[in-house]
């Protein structure tokens, strides 16, 4: 059922409508390379396949994941032989991102000498993927999953083609079902084409495909999830920014389709860990300590029993008061800790357990605060330059309000001992 010209493509119309830069690309004949980066099953092949027909090119598939030097070699060479005698060359790329550099190499004086014109299907972001020298040399197109309505007329005219899809079975299906197997294919075709194959074979010619027959062609929805790929990131951004924007609901959602595309749940326990601490800091310091308890029962209990434990976490945190007066604190002391690595610490700081440390002033002038008054002494314990810095600076959002509180007290209880030290040294000159 692969579209065989521009007419037939469903999808992508922010692409391939009328006006549109690739529909213009294609319709002009224009030359260039092109990377198609997407999700599985959305039309990069087929858009390459019909971009070989319109021009009327000589068309070579590559894999990356079986392709080696050798065999591009061989390739460029016959496509810099074709051309000598008018023939133009497409080399199509599946997964170019599995490529390695070298790889990728080989190709870069073939494109710029135009022996081929490179199309290049990945479903990774290419910035990260690609070498920049082949980036540049290409231009990239973006294509979004199919919407369920897209889909819908996809199998719609599966069953009904007599040539190439299932017509000839005379197999009927209710919009309603088509619409449930659309919604259950992630936005990819060849999901979708697979599924209503299957409750095809189930149902028998001249028969209606019915919701168990459809329930017994999925077995469990396919979600679209790659652990190592860019939507692993998307979506633990989606969880950790719905946690920070205290929405439960989106945080539930987002670790749910994690945790049932078969995330590694420690992986986002720890990423769970992080928020605590990141978000919610001091305003709420039980965050953590559920965090590392939800942890814990993950790699007790196991899954998918631990999925509740995250999730009574990530509700937690979406509700808990949010404060990120920590991790700008330590931002701040990441940065003057690049400047001042090598400034000395404070002679009163330091411990003295020999004589000779003694003899050298280490340790005095050190004041033991729990024999002063308040429990706070006057004594500097940033070193020179730094002195007097403020890094942390609570929120009025739960728990730090009283830290802020204490804060303020204590920068009183100071200031108090300075002004009486001030004082008594003041009279100490005048007697002097």
């Amino acid at each position: 059922m692969r579209p065989r010209s521009l007419d037939e493509f469903v999808g992508q119309q922010h692409l391939l409508g009328p006006g549109k830069p690739l529909r213009l690309q294609i319709e002009r004949d224009d030359p260039g390379s092109i990377i198609f980066w997407g999700p599985p099953g959305v039309g990069k092949t087929t858009l390459a396949k019909i971009i070989a027909r319109v021009t009327k090119a000589d068309f070579i598939e590559f894999s990356a994941v079986l392709a080696g030097i050798k065999e591009i070699k061989q390739v460029m060479a016959d496509a810099e032989k074709a051309r000598q005698f008018g023939t133009r060359t497409i080399v199509f790329i599946d997964e170019i991102h599995r490529f390695n550099k070298a790889q990728q190499d080989a190709f870069l004086p073939h494109v710029e000498k135009g022996n081929i014109r490179l199309i290049g299907a990945t479903t990774e972001n290419p910035s990260f993927e690609i070498i920049g020298a082949l980036l540049s040399r290409t231009r990239v197109y973006v294509l979004n999953p199919l919407t369920e309505q897209e889909i819908v007329v996809l199998l719609r005219r599966a069953l009904e083609d007599r040539e190439r899809g299932l017509g000839e079975m005379n197999v009927r299906a209710e919009d309603a079902v088509l619409q449930r197997i659309a919604a259950y294919s992630s936005g990819d075709a060849r999901s979708a084409y697979n599924v209503l194959q299957i409750a095809a074979g189930i149902a028998g010619e001249n028969a209606e495909i019915t919701d168990p027959m459809v329930q017994d062609a999925l077995q469990r929805r396919v979600l679209l999830y790659d652990k190592t790929g860019e939507e692993h990131y998307n979506l633990i951004s989606a969880l950790h920014k719905s946690v920070r924007n205290s929405d439960p609901d989106a945080a539930l959602y987002w670790l749910g389709r994690m945790l049932e595309a078969g995330e590694d749940p420690l992986y986002v326990a720890r990423r769970v860990v992080r928020m605590a601490v990141e978000d919610i800091g001091l305003a709420d310091p039980n965050a953590l300590t559920l965090c590392m308890a939800a942890r814990d029962a993950v790699d007790f209990i196991g899954m998918p029993e631990g999925n509740l434990a995250l999730a009574e976490a990530v509700v937690y945190l979406s509700v808990a008061p949010k404060s990120n007066a920590l991790y700008t604190a330590y931002g701040s002391v990441r940065a003057d800790v690049e400047t001042t690595a090598a400034e000395p610490v404070p002679l009163h700081l330091r411990n003295a357990p020999t004589a000779l440390m003694k003899n050298l002033g280490y340790g005095a002038g050190y004041q033991y605060a729990h024999d002063l008054d308040g429990k706070v002494a006057d004594m500097q314990c940033l070193p020179d330059n730094l002195r007097n810095r403020t890094y942390y600076h609570p929120t009025l959002e739960g728990v730090e309000k009283r830290i802020r509180e204490r804060l303020e007290e204590i920068k009183r209880k100071r200031a108090q001992k300075r002004t009486a030290k001030d004082a008594k040294d003041a009279d100490a000159k005048e007697t002097e």
